[in-house]
């Protein structure tokens, strides 16, 4: 029935007998399946929600039009009360969908995969809690934390709002009068507290560059309506299917001196099975934005992508098809060198990351298959020599093709966000962490993909395009962006060849003899001659299946340290003048 209709726009809509043709059709299929079941094999459970969802609508359509013609109400009757045939369901729903007798309000809360693309996931959160809920937009604040010292970069919501839940929000500030706040947060995890960077590219969920779906009330509502919004926005706006959530809440920690969150857990379960309502420990359900700061419990929505099964076990379990996708935090601490103190008044801070999110609402199993990365794929995979991107992980991915694929995608996001803020590539802090960020997805696309030197600062316009409608200030600054990039891309050329070579070198000894490990004296040569961060030997090293002698890396700088301090002393002492040094992250400019 389906080759018989099967319209596309911009065709006219099917005519009647078009699609009463096609349903009786369809009926006849599902007669010869139930009695010829070797001829249709089942098909597996693991079909998405959405997709799920779509088939089980059709049922829940009581009042369809008097007017269907005879074949549709048969089909209909005959699907109710009969074999519920998966085929039957998905034509009737499709035929429904598009027959001109049947109203557009009845179907009107269907959504289709293809309608939440990124920008549409975005945009609905945010008119779901200004809109619907009456909170303010706040923008998100630069993923440059210039005025906190505290952070290398802002890794979370509610980073700007740090003042608020303090209670040192200037009279004269916009935070100050803020009760209910929702915005799209731009975040990087790499470096300090929650690093992701050597996650990215390993698998399929990791970033460094994300988006935190956020909302928050500043001393106004709490626990309750937090989890009732979470529940409405999931289940009803976004149409996530409720039978494939969990909720965690904080089991109590002795040594916090804290109890269960009874609270947490019986407000779930006011909407979901005791089964699948867990309790778990401070590691994973008391969230903590740095070594101090705002702090408390918290309660996560985990996602069964599966489906279909019981799932709890496989719950912070770092099961790729069981995912965290919400956290709602209780912020009711502050934590300081003397450990926890309560905070003035209680705060909700939540955080939902939009690129998985929005896998999930695309039927995607990878954070990576989702819309927004494509355009950096094709843009990597025409500088490449290795073939377009094929989604692999792990054995999989043998020659790490696709390994190397999302971390230059990510890498390239990361890159274009931080310097668009403030940041630049440095030797201290948080441009040291972005000189490491691009020297790692500088060497996977030249080593392993084969791109083109110099292809990284292509990928800018890629990102400012992607992204440039929701961040403006992207496209204000893109040429400082590409410019930055390139000088660094240029820098680390020359260097990355000669490091190459120096490795391969490396390893074939290393593989030709008893040893398997990179010294600290070798690794220290990449860093302070050839310029590799540790991290890009590490990583390169694992690679080979070597291993590097950190705690030897570690001397070696300290000796270079001590040597530096005491050349200095000297020549302070002796009054000599003082010496220009030029090394490789110097030389290579020349």
């Amino acid at each position: 029935a389906l080759l018989f209709y099967r319209p596309k726009p911009p065709m006219r809509p099917p005519t009647t007998t078009t699609l009463s043709v096609a349903l009786l059709l369809a009926c006849l299929l599902c007669l010869f399946q139930q009695s010829h079941s070797f001829f249709f094999p089942t098909k597996t459970q693991a079909t998405s929600g959405l997709r799920r969802s779509r088939v089980n609508n059709f049922n829940s359509l009581p009042n369809l039009p008097n007017s269907l013609p005879l074949s549709m109400q048969f089909a209909r009757s005959f699907s109710v009360g009969g074999g519920r045939s998966r085929i039957l369901h998905n034509t009737l729903y499709k035929a429904l969908h598009s027959t001109p007798e049947t109203t557009s309000s009845t179907l009107s809360s269907v959504k289709t995969q293809e309608t939440w693309t990124t920008d549409n996931v975005r945009q609905a959160f945010i008119d779901y809690f200004t809109k619907k809920q009456k909170h303010t937009l706040h923008p998100s604040s630069p993923v440059v934390p210039l005025q906190d010292p505290t952070l290398l970069f802002a890794n979370a919501g509610m980073n700007q709002f740090k003042p608020i839940f303090l209670g040192q929000a200037s009279p004269d500030s916009p935070l100050y009068d803020l009760k209910r706040a929702a915005n799209s947060q731009k975040c990087i995890r790499a470096g300090g507290k929650h690093n992701d960077l050597e996650d990215v590219g390993v698998d399929t969920y990791h970033h460094t560059f994300f988006e935190m779906l956020g909302s928050w009330s500043f001393g106004d509502y709490f626990k309750a309506e937090a989890i009732e919004y979470a529940w409405d926005l999931l289940t009803n706006v976004y149409g996530v299917e409720s039978s494939r959530l969990y909720a965690t809440y904080f089991e109590g920690d002795e040594s916090l001196g804290l109890p269960p969150d009874l609270e947490a857990r019986d407000l779930w379960l006011k909407y979901l099975p005791p089964d699948r309502v867990l309790p778990c420990a401070a590691a994973d359900n008391f969230w903590e934005m740095g070594e101090t700061g705002p702090c408390g419990p918290c309660t996560e929505i985990h996602y069964d992508r599966v489906g279909g099964r019981d799932a709890a076990p496989l719950v912070n379990a770092d099961d790729p098809d069981v995912i965290e996708i919400w956290n709602v935090v209780f912020i009711e601490f502050n934590k300081d060198a003397g450990g926890l103190k309560p905070l003035p008044s209680k705060h909700i801070d939540t955080g939902m990351g939009l690129e998985r999110l929005a896998s999930l609402l695309q039927g995607k199993s990878s954070n990576y298959d989702i819309d927004a990365f494509q355009p950096l794929f094709s843009a990597i995979a025409s500088s490449a020599s290795a073939g377009p991107y094929g989604g692999l992980v792990g054995a999989a991915d043998s020659d790490l093709r696709d390994t190397a694929y999302r971390a230059v995608a990510d890498h390239a996001r990361a890159l274009t966000f931080a310097i668009a803020d403030g940041a630049v590539p440095s030797n201290e802090g948080r441009g040291y962490v972005l000189r490491r960020i691009l020297r790692r997805g500088v060497r996977y696309g030249q080593q392993i993909l084969g791109c083109e030197r110099g292809f990284f600062e292509g990928l800018v316009p890629v990102v400012v395009e992607t992204f440039g409608g929701a961040y403006p200030e992207l496209r204000e600054r893109e040429g400082e962006i590409v410019e930055v990039i390139r000088d660094e891309e240029k820098a680390f050329g020359t260097m990355l060849d000669r490091g190459i070579a120096y490795f391969e070198e490396l390893k074939a000894r290393l593989g030709s003899s008893s040893g398997s490990t990179v010294t600290g004296k070798e690794a220290f040569f990449m860093y302070d001659t050839l310029g590799f961060p540790l991290d890009l030997t590490q990583l390169m090293a694992a690679e080979a299946g070597l291993t590097v002698d950190a705690d030897g890396f570690d001397a070696e700088m300290q000796a270079q340290k001590d040597r530096s301090r005491m050349d200095r002393k000297m020549k302070r002492a002796g009054g000599g003048d003082v010496v220009l040094e030029l090394i490789a992250e110097q030389t290579s400019h020349l």
